[in-house]
């Protein structure tokens, strides 16, 4: 059987300034729908916020129209994994946890990143389980940092980072099927990032890499199943979901969290470049 060939997309270092500036709206979107997350609040009430502070910062939503996407974020709450559709009608309650993804494209570049916020009073246990989540993301971003820079890193040591980090958090569920990718001029490039997997595969870790790793887990069974809306996915057996997401780029001196405000310092230390954004927002 003969492999497909994927398109990878190298950056410079000047177009990955421009991701930069991407990817600090979609932090600033972000960080905007997290404060204003309370029982109450619909998730339409949450895409228009993140639709605002994207277009006051001279971007373009980047899920609004894509393949008929009618939003400009996926919320998803409760058992709902990825890519459920805002609405008025889904007031958001006590207890709930909410996962939100959010992209917007700058000077015809693309950041991407999803956080999950709980709802007033949660418990715990789901906490935790999104907690383990932030973990894995930030143990497969170091994996693509160190790598890099030793010059043997494969694109499956991310996902074998992600996966051991999710096993030694707890029992959890690995969603299968969906996963990171590539990101660039386009949203979705290759390659694809799976959460799970043997380390030493795929592609070589060089840098111009830019990728978007986000862990998706539940508290149970990691079968899903898609709604009728086309959309909205949901696990099988009911429990309840975390999914977080951040966009990375690899330079010849360290790896560089591009949706992260701070680079990503605070977790990863000296593994973040020195270079100073090429294009940011002022």
């Amino acid at each position: 059987m003969r492999r497909q060939q994927l398109d990878i997309q190298l950056k410079t270092p000047e177009q990955i300034g421009k991701m930069r500036a991407a990817g600090l709206v979609v932090a600033a979107a972000l960080a905007a729908m997290r404060d204003a997350v309370r029982p109450g609040v619909s998730t339409a009430d949450l895409d228009a916020i993140a639709e605002s502070v994207i277009r006051e910062a001279g971007g373009v939503p980047s899920f609004l129209g894509y393949h008929g996407y009618p939003a400009s974020i996926c919320s998803s709450v409760n058992e709902q994994v990825v890519h459920a559709i805002p609405s008025p009608r889904q007031q958001l309650a006590e207890g709930d946890l909410i996962s939100i993804d959010c992209g917007a494209v700058l000077d015809g570049w693309h950041g991407d990143a999803a956080i999950t916020v709980g709802v007033g009073e949660v418990d715990p246990k789901l906490l935790r389980m999104a907690e383990v989540a932030q973990d894995a993301m930030w143990a497969g971003i170091t994996a693509a940092a160190r790598g890099t820079a030793a010059g043997t890193g494969r694109l499956t040591d991310i996902s074998h980072a992600v996966e051991t980090a999710v096993r030694a958090g707890g029992r959890y569920g690995i969603v299968d099927g969906y996963g990171g990718h590539g990101i660039g001029t386009e949203m979705h490039q290759d390659p694809h990032v799976l959460n799970h997997g043997r380390p030493g595969r795929g592609p070589r870790l060089v840098p111009g890499m830019a990728l978007a790793i986000e862990p998706m887990i539940t508290m149970g069974s990691p079968r899903t199943a898609e709604l009728s809306d086309g959309w909205t996915v949901v696990t099988r057996d009911g429990s309840v979901a975390a999914h977080v997401e951040h966009s990375i780029a690899l330079l010849s001196d360290g790896v560089w969290v591009l949706t992260a405000v701070d680079g990503g310092r605070g977790r990863l230390g000296d593994l973040v470049t020195a270079r100073q954004p090429v294009s940011s927002p002022s």
